[in-house]
């Protein structure tokens, strides 16, 4: 790559050839203020903020536009640099309604905070008095026209990052207004509430109801962490604020999702209203009580001792944590012989000798072959990559004997039975991508073997941790008939009901680790109280094979533990000398995942 010399406030700087004047000057660590620009989006100039005097130049020309040439000689804080970029704002002061002290964004705005800044306390111009409409009609939040400033980050996210396309730019000069599908209202639109536009937005115009009114940002703890809400691993920052979770935004240095998640991920945990689990509970013939943890343990390893590994029986659901089914192995399987031990969703085929890439494989792939897997029901942000290769002139082979929901968007819409059809035209692409799920029968992995071998296979899991359970060999099966003791592993999900009780006899002991009540916590004679999403932590291993972190943002309700912890408690209630740390984790799964 070429190299060009340039001066940024007379300090000489070498830099590639072809970026911009901002990009330069980030690079050095000089600022330039922004408003539209957003590293995940686009350049597009809109708010001229970023203007900076260059030596030649006429006029003063947009950092985030402007290319850098050898010899450029830029000033980003001359006189007439700070004079043009407050009169910049002051006319976005005047032209809506931004009064800060009314607004619900104030204290976590980039335009308040640019007022601040160039010392923005009062305007000459008249201030606009139009009311423009606020649509509160989404269940999740609003968009207030009066304090837009059509910078256009909304419409470049939903576009660029999540290909929804459902926002645009409606009506003329100071008639501008942000709008879905051509003015229809958001809960009318084709809007698919991932929220990706509220948390891209620099002002008061969209934001989240549940947390408006509720703080600045330098009021709010935001902790890392990791969506357990699919196989795909979404990397989340926990907003709290004096222990209670008000946002979960998408974290931009997050390898599988880079900032962009879905309506599970952001805001369904939000209102989730299920009952939580207060404190551990044993049930009997004399009736039920409340008991410690520790009489808990007591109780779990006396009737793990009295059955024998035969006739003990283990249900994990795929939210488990990376250290629970390290215990599990090396508790029941490595020291106590039980076999009888499955996950709740099945694990995806893996197609031997074929290389399988992470999900940015996508981005590269010109066609997309999509079979036994519904990514946009059940993986959206692994489908939002898909529909951003469609955008880019990638073709999509869907082949699914079922309702797919990618369907409509697939230049080939295929039966399972015409996989050999499929798999002959995807050959043809000088880069395929193969996207399979669970769902792809074995006849069908058996014709994909013969694809060329420039493909590359992605294995799109249903549950979280299926990835870990297979490389433990954690899944052996499960034979309910001989069970006297069952243990469940529950975690936080809504998978796995009484269902999972099919063919269990009447005096089977059941124990349920569990964040929430539920029917089959009504009928365990133990029942233990698990830390739901933002309390627990360990880590996870997503779909790709990539392992990543749980961080606790808030403290454990009522004594709740994570799943780790109860199994090490238990551990050490039988006698067994089993402890795990990351690195124990880490070292087993460096070759198995």
């Amino acid at each position: 790559m070429a190299i060009v010399n340039i001066t940024i406030n007379g300090r000489n700087i070498s830099v590639p050839a072809g970026i911009t004047v901002l990009q330069a000057a980030r690079q050095e660590g000089i600022d330039i203020p922004t408003l539209c620009d957003h590293p995940a989006l686009s350049v597009v100039g809109a708010c001229r903020m970023c203007i900076v005097e260059i030596k030649g130049q006429r006029n003063l020309q947009t950092a985030c536009t402007f290319p850098v040439t050898d010899g450029m000689e830029i000033e980003t804080e001359s006189a007439e640099v700070v004079k043009a970029r407050t009169m910049v704002l002051k006319m976005l002061f005047s032209e809506r309604n931004h009064f800060c002290p009314f607004c619900e964004m104030s204290g976590s705005c980039e335009l308040q905070d640019m007022g601040y800044r160039f010392g923005v306390d009062h305007w000459a111009f008249s201030t606009y008095t139009k009311n423009y409409a606020v649509d509160a009609t989404h269940k999740h939040y609003l968009m207030d026209h009066n304090r837009c400033i059509l910078c256009g980050r909304c419409i470049r996210a939903c576009g660029e990052l999540v290909a929804n396309h459902t926002l645009g730019l409606g009506q003329r000069g100071s008639e501008s207004m942000i709008n879905a599908d051509a003015n229809l209202p958001l809960n009318e639109s084709t809007c698919i509430s991932c929220g990706t536009c509220v948390q891209v937005c620099p002002t008061g115009a969209l934001f989240y109801k549940r947390s408006a009114y509720m703080g600045s940002d330098s009021e709010m703890i935001k902790v890392k962490s990791t969506c357990s809400q699919c196989s795909i691993g979404c990397g989340i920052e926990i907003i709290t604020r004096g222990g209670n979770v008000l946002q979960i935004m998408g974290d931009w240095e997050g390898q599988a999702n880079r900032g962009v998640l879905c309506k599970a991920g952001r805001f369904d945990p939000l209102y989730d209203g299920r009952e939580r689990i207060p404190e551990p509970l044993h049930r009997s013939k004399d009736g039920e009580e409340n008991i410690s943890w520790a009489k808990a343990m007591q109780a779990l390893a006396k009737h793990i001792t009295k059955v024998g590994p035969d006739k003990i029986g283990v249900i994990v659901a795929n939210r488990a944590s990376n250290e629970a089914l390290y215990l599990i192995k090396k508790l029941f399987i490595d020291e106590l012989g039980v076999s009888n031990i499955k996950m709740i969703h099945t694990p995806a085929p893996r197609i031997e000798g074929k290389p399988h890439g992470t999900l940015s494989r996508i981005a590269g792939s010109d066609t997309l072959l999509v079979v036994g897997s519904d990514p946009l029901a059940n993986q959206p942000v692994a489908a939002f990559q898909i529909k951003r290769a469609l955008d880019k002139g990638a073709r999509l082979i869907v082949v699914d004997d079922e309702n797919n929901a990618l369907s409509p968007f697939a230049h080939v819409n295929l039966k399972i039975s015409d996989i050999g059809q499929a798999v002959e035209m995807a050959s043809k692409s000088p880069s395929p991508v193969v996207v399979y799920g669970p769902g792809i029968p074995a006849p069908a992995v058996d014709m994909l073997k013969g694809i060329t071998d420039r493909a590359n296979f992605i294995a799109i899991e249903t549950g979280v941790n299926t990835c870990t359970a297979r490389a433990l060999d954690v899944n052996k099966g499960f034979k309910s008939e001989a069970v006297e003791l069952l243990l469940v592993l529950l975690g936080d999900g809504k998978c796995g009901g009484v269902e999972l009780l099919k063919d269990i006899g009447g005096k089977t002991f059941i124990a349920v680790l569990a964040g929430y009540a539920s029917e089959l916590t009504d009928k365990a004679n133990l029942v233990m109280p698990n830390a739901i999403w933002c309390e627990r932590t360990g880590t996870l291993t997503n779909t790709e094979g990539r392992i990543q972190t749980l961080q606790s943002a808030v403290e454990p309700a009522n004594g709740a533990k994570s799943d780790w912890e109860v199994l090490q408690m238990l551990a050490a209630k039988l006698g067994k000398k089993i402890t795990v740390s990351a690195d124990d984790v880490a070292n087993t799964l460096a070759t198995a995942v």
